[in-house]
């Protein structure tokens, strides 16, 4: 898991990098500088997240349950899984933004042709 949270911090800092550097391109050299000196406070804020995902763990699974999972973990598959895990999770974050995206345009289209249905323009 925390594999797949410590991930987000370099992906950030490139959309912050691409982002700035599109129109700013002269700030390359020290945006690179102030993205480096920042990644070790925003690690800790990914371990924090492991600590609270642990937490979480621990409320909704038995201890017995937990064991269980352990052994899955080292287990070959287990340990396929969670090699996979960072893949799959940035895989299903691009899907889902993208869904989240259709589903918005589709329904704003459907409520415009609903409303005009009744009289309104949108």
């Amino acid at each position: 898991m925390s594999r797949s949270f410590g991930i987000v911090i370099p992906q950030f800092m490139d959309q912050i990098a691409t982002t700035l550097t599109q129109t700013r391109p002269e700030l390359i050299r020290d945006l690179n500088t102030v993205l480096t000196d920042l990644q070790p406070e925003f690690n800790k804020q990914a371990d924090e997240m492991v600590d609270i995902a642990a937490q979480i763990y621990v409320k909704q699974i038995s201890e017995a349950d937990l064991k269980v999972a352990v052994a899955f973990f080292e287990s070959q598959a287990g340990k396929k899984y969670v090699e996979t895990q960072p893949a799959v999770l940035t895989d299903v974050v691009t899907a889902m933004q993208g869904w989240q995206g259709k589903i918005s345009t589709d329904m704003m289209t459907r409520v415009r042709t609903e409303m005009k249905k009744k009289g309104h323009e949108i």
